[in-house]
């Protein structure tokens, strides 16, 4: 399980924009590695990656993600 997840955390890293707000529905849509999952699962992967590697932000109570430079 735990290098399944390594693996879609690397997907999603990939598959992300430098200067993009992703939601987490923007992310289950445009990663194929996440199609299959949940936005509980998916959302728990992105929090494991804050702050090392993303940033949450907040705008009009909606959660954004943002890659780290």
């Amino acid at each position: 399980q735990q290098t399944a997840n390594e693996a879609i955390k690397t997907a999603i890293l990939n598959g992300m924009e430098k200067g993009r707000k992703y939601t987490i529905t923007d992310l289950i849509k445009s990663i194929p590695e996440c199609a299959e999952l949940t936005n509980q699962r998916v959302s728990s992967l992105v929090r494991q990656m804050i702050p090392t590697s993303i940033e949450r932000v907040e705008e009009k109570r909606k959660a954004y993600f943002v890659l780290v430079d």
